[in-house]
Parts: C-alpha cells; structure tokens; sequence
C-alpha cells in the first residue's frame, strides 16, 4: 500500500488480500464489485416532444399553477407514445401531493414521512440527454425516442423536461448526416454507422460532452465533422466515439475513442468538483441533487471523526461531499469505470480521508465484519431495485450506528427498511425530493439508527 509523498500513515481498514489490485500513488484502492447500473435504452429517457420555445412552456407554468387536474390535451404532441412524463396532464403542485401520498402511503408504520421538496423551476432539468436515430419510408432522417413498449422511434426536437443546449446540439448532429454521408444504422438488417447520440453537459461548469454511439470505429471525415459541429456549438469541450458492434439493447459499448478535448466533462456539486465520463453515474437533475445529498450528509450526523461507509458509490460524489466532516471516507462500487473517475475526482479535489475500492459492497463489508472492523456511518444508495438480503445482512453484520438510504423507488425503499427495522434499527424519517418532475417517479433519504 502507498501513499502521497508527505502524508503521514494512518491505521486503516486493510481489505481482504485476494480480491483486487490496489491503485497505487494515491492511497486509494480498487477491488472488483459494487452495484452500478450501466446506461441502457430503458432508463433514465423521460422524454417529451416538439413545442415552440415559449408556448409550450408558458403552458406548463399554467397547469404547475392552477394546482387542478387537466382533461385536455396534454401539452407535449407525443407524449402519449414516449411516455416519458405521464403527470403532464396534472399540475405541478398536484403530483408533488400524489408523490407525497404515495410515499407516505408505503412507508406507513414505519416512520414519518416529512413533506416533499419540489421544484422552484421544473423544467429543463436533466442534464443528460440520449437519442436514438431512425429513417422514416420517404428517407427523412428522424432521431428522438423509442415508442414505449416498442422499438419504433418517436421523432422529438424539443422536451421540456431536456436540457436545452442537448436538444440543440442532436438537432444539428442530425441535419450533418447527409453532407457527410453517414448512413443511419438499421437494427433489423445490420447496416449502418450511427447509432445513438448522448449528450451530457455539466450545470455548473457549462462544459458539454458529446457520444457518438456507432456500429463502427471508423467515422468518415471524422475531424472534419467534429469541426463542423463546433462551429455550429462552440460550447462542445469533448467528442466521444462510443463503438456499439454488437445487436444489444444497450446504448453504449465498451471501446471509447476521444475524437475531441479530454474525453470527459467536469462539474461541481456541492462544493466538490466531479469528472463525468460516457458511462459515469451521476444524478441527471443537479439544481435537486444538491438539495438530496445535503440532507443525506446532515442526517448522517457528522463530527469529523466519524468512520463512513458509500455503498454503491459511483463517482464518488456521496462520499468526497461527506469527506470534509468525517475522519475516514471508504467508497465501495462495482464499476472499474466509476471507481477510476473516483479516484481521480479525489485527486482533483485532494482529498486525503477517501479510498476506494471495485467490489461488492456486501461482500466488502462481510469482509470487515470479518476482520472485526467498524463503521460509524452507512451511506447506501442502491438502483431501482433496491438491496438483496446479502448487502442488508452485510450491513447488519457490521452494525453502524448510523445508515442513511438514499432510494430512487420508495416500493423497494420499504421492502428494505422492514428487513431492517426488524433487525434493531430504528427509521428516524423520511425526505421525498422531486428528482423527476412530470414523471411519477421520486427520491427519498432516509436516516436510521441502531437501537441495540
């Protein structure tokens, strides 16, 4: 194990020998595991579609505001066959009551449920934006989203709920297809070079990251390309070709090839500065991110000398936020690509109190228990599906006297928290935070302490 020159040693956890390689030169090691979902076609589009920039969402404004259901039409033409936001049809004070309801509903005998934090402004929120192409019979290209239930492709230029700039820019990708000569791929036969495109661009830095997802390696005239889109958006910092050869439905392959600038982004969230790569994991709504991890670190109840658990840590953006008022940070995560960008966001912050390592969270920290070592604070944030009964015995095996879950789905919020509460922890309450606004979907935190 090494360490950065000048820094004094410390006595750590030592992870168990046979189940990775340490990075060396930072005091920060990776070990194979974690449970990271990886960007598919299937998550993460809340999607809507064409709309005159100010109409349609002065339209909006009026439904968030006359706090009554809507019958009419909905405001987006094709939301009905993207079904991205199925609460268009109801004002925004109105889902935030549903979303309320619902969680109070599921987590009741459990504990309390304290009223949701919303939106001031909730559109143009995700700062992630994917599309897929097609070509119409006549041969117009289109690109937007994949009917639900189906493979047919919405056609979509503008969403409300989309960043503005990520929209712009797959409008203008589409209309250099034919001077270029690129041919959209066809799933059904094969053929073809241009898959998706994903545009991910950092709220607070500015800096925009363009992937071009194709069939192949060789893009014809490909400097000559990015040189065209940069003309028409200055503000691209980087062009990523993502090589998808393979009939999948899954967006991104594993080969990259940066064709312009670093090959990632990077922004600040609370405080802290995070490199975003292609498949990095990182909260699609930023303006509420801040708004969910605060919470999480206040209920975390830290004093500086604590010992803190990130389970499914990502990026690491849970645990650098937490660094600066715990004694010792250690980030846990599946993905070899989350845990690189991790490390390097602790390097880019110098933060000294964080390691990281690639394993299965509930393996490592079984692995802990083992060698009788402890842990103040859990910070766990599983996907969708919520824990298995091996990460939540892992948990229980090691027994903080703190655990801070961070849910994206308050059904499998409640199947854990039950296997918890029964088993000598105590859920304090519940934080809902509208993460999604115009869909039905909802973040809570939640603090638990351990009783015996």
């Amino acid at each position: 194990m090494s360490q950065l020159k000048g820094e004094k040693r410390n006595k750590q956890f030592k992870a168990p020998a046979a189940k990775g390689k340490e990075t060396p030169e930072y005091e920060i090691h990776s070990k194979k595991t974690g449970l990271r979902e990886t960007f598919s076609e299937s998550k993460g589009n809340a999607n809507t579609g064409k709309r005159k920039p100010v109409s349609l969402k002065t339209s909006y404004a009026a439904a968030a505001s006359d706090g009554r259901r809507r019958d009419q039409e909905s405001f987006c033409p094709v939301s009905m066959k993207c079904g991205g936001c199925e609460y268009q049809r109801i004002s925004y004070e109105e889902q935030l009551r549903m979303k309320q309801k619902m969680v109070e509903s599921l987590l009741k005998g459990i504990c309390r449920v304290h009223p949701i934090i919303g939106m001031k402004d909730p559109f143009h929120y995700r700062n992630k934006v994917h599309a897929v192409f097609d070509r119409k019979k006549d041969g117009t290209v289109i690109s937007g989203v994949y009917e639900r239930n189906s493979h047919r492709v919405v056609p979509i230029d503008d969403c409300l709920i989309e960043d503005e700039q990520a929209d712009a820019i797959i409008r203008d990708i589409r209309g250099l297809l034919k001077s270029f000569k690129i041919r959209i791929f066809d799933e059904d036969t094969g053929y073809g070079l241009l898959r998706h495109v994903l545009i991910r661009r950092g709220f607070s830095s500015g800096e925009v990251l363009v992937v071009l997802v194709l069939s192949s390696p060789i893009l014809p005239s490909k400097n000559n390309f990015v040189k065209a889109l940069r003309a028409l958006h200055p503000e691209i910092t980087t062009v990523v070709l993502n090589v998808n050869d393979k009939r999948t439905s899954m967006v991104l392959g594993e080969r990259e090839i940066t064709l312009y600038g670093k090959g990632y982004i990077e922004d600040t969230l609370c405080g802290k500065v995070f490199r975003i790569s292609p498949r990095s994991f990182y909260q699609v709504n930023p303006v509420q991110t801040e708004v969910l991890y605060g919470k999480a670190i206040e209920l975390a109840g830290l004093t500086g000398k604590e010992r803190v658990i990130d389970a499914y840590c990502g990026i690491g953006t849970i645990g650098l936020t937490a660094s600066s008022r715990a004694g010792e940070v250690i980030g846990v995560e599946l993905s070899k690509d989350a845990v690189r960008d991790a490390i390097a966001n602790a390097k880019r912050n110098d933060v000294k109190n964080v390691r990281f390592y690639q394993n299965d969270a509930g393996e490592f920290m079984s692995g802990m228990a083992e060698q009788r070592e402890n842990a103040d604070v859990v910070f766990m944030d599983p996907p969708r599906q919520g824990s298995d009964e091996a990460f939540l015995s892992s948990v229980l095996r090691l027994a903080p006297k703190r655990i801070v879950y961070i849910s994206c789905n308050p059904e499998t919020l409640a199947r854990d928290l039950k296997y918890l509460v029964q088993r000598g922890y105590r859920a304090e309450g519940a934080w809902p935070v509208d993460m999604f606004p115009w869909t039905g979907h909802v973040e809570c935190v939640v603090q638990l302490t351990r009783i015996k």
